[in-house]
């Protein structure tokens, strides 16, 4: 018999008033009808985040008990990776604006996400956010604030992200250096003549060292997507991750997920990277002195484990005398970054300012 049951992250409310489908509210836990106002209280999980054993999805990943299918589409214009939880009668992708076909939608499986961090405010709230940043632009054209922005080119997407614990255990080698300074004599000439002094001069004692640290790295946070186009900015990609949420697919209802597109196995990888930087902050903590030289660190992780999780972010696109730009909104802090248009004639009189400016005060000293 055909399996007919959705997969637990694709499970759709309906309001038991209307019938219409409940959604997430933002910078709340609970999921409200759009067209009678009933709420209701998204459960939580008492048990809190479950943390992954590692090895085991990386010898077989997706036959866990916390892999599922979800339905996916695939932009073919910039290759984002979108699963959608709302019937959108229309689809565009987030990242670029093309148009997603429906029809084209396929059955992949995923990590279920461990954790997710809510939106916190909605898609009107973005747009003020947006409104705001233009009129703190420099040279920004005077009419920018006019900039037409498309209501269906504004989604809230959950970007995926890894997550890595472990117990670090390290052997280091290195070099302590301690300062100390010395009276230097030289010359120099006053009045025509030559006269003799010293000066205070810093030197390093190093000393040979060797030791052991060890340690619990929690939560090395990891992207796990690329973006060929529109790439998320690195400014916007500061979140307090002690807000995070038990995984409950209502939280995503309204708004879009990317799928990860780096496989946990790379992941992986790039959170060791970090542990080895990890490892030798500690080492040069425990070598201690002024300053220090680390030459080598045999490092070893242990009780690994790892976290699928989601973080949100508004991504949209503004148009300007028919060029197209995109900015992106931090849904939980509010940061924003974009890109913007500039007036060629506020530059212009902005520079010739400048430039009378310093004719007048060479003119006045002369």
């Amino acid at each position: 018999m055909e399996e007919q049951k959705k997969a637990a992250s694709e499970q759709k409310k309906a309001c038991i008033n209307c019938g219409a489908e409940l959604k997430y509210k933002p910078g709340t836990t609970n999921i409200t009808c759009e067209y009678c106002g009933h709420e209701e209280t998204i459960a939580q999980n008492e048990d809190g985040f479950q943390e992954l054993e590692l090895k085991p999805y990386l010898n077989e990943m997706g036959s866990q008990s916390h892999s599922e299918e979800i339905m996916m589409l695939h932009c073919k214009n910039c290759g984002a990776n979108q699963h959608i939880e709302e019937n959108y009668k229309s689809l565009h992708c987030v990242y670029c604006t093309m148009p997603l076909i429906i029809e084209d939608a396929y059955k992949e499986d995923w990590i279920l996400p461990g954790a997710v961090l809510p939106f916190q405010f909605n898609q009107k709230k973005s747009h003020q956010i947006f409104a705001k940043w233009v009129k703190g632009l420099w040279f920004a054209p005077n009419n920018l604030k006019k900039a037409a922005l498309d209501p269906q080119n504004t989604k809230g997407l959950y970007l995926p992200y890894w997550t890595f614990d472990a117990q670090l255990f390290a052997n280091y080698t290195g070099e302590r250096g301690d300062y100390y300074y010395v009276n230097v004599p030289y010359t120099t000439t006053v009045n025509g003549k030559t006269v003799r002094k010293t000066r205070q001069e810093r030197r390093t004692k190093w000393t040979p060292t060797r030791g052991a640290i060890s340690g619990f790295i929690d939560d090395t946070l990891i992207k796990a997507s690329h973006q060929r186009k529109n790439a998320i900015p690195s400014k916007i990609s500061n979140w307090n991750l002690e807000a995070l949420e038990s995984f409950n697919p209502s939280f995503l209802s309204g708004f879009v997920t990317e799928k990860y597109t780096i496989p946990l196995k790379d992941g992986h990888l790039s959170s060791t990277k970090e542990a080895e930087k990890i490892a030798v902050s500690w080492a040069r903590r425990d070598i201690g002195g002024d300053t220090q030289r680390v030459h080598g660190v045999d490092m070893s992780l242990s009780e690994e484990t790892f976290k699928h999780i989601l973080l949100p972010v508004y991504i949209s696109a503004y148009r300007f005398n028919g060029k197209k730009y995109n900015f992106f909104v931090n849904g939980q802090t509010g940061t924003i970054s974009g890109s913007r248009p500039y007036s060629f004639w506020k530059i212009f009189f902005f520079v010739l300012f400048i430039i009378i400016v310093i004719v007048v005060l060479v003119a006045i000293s002369q």
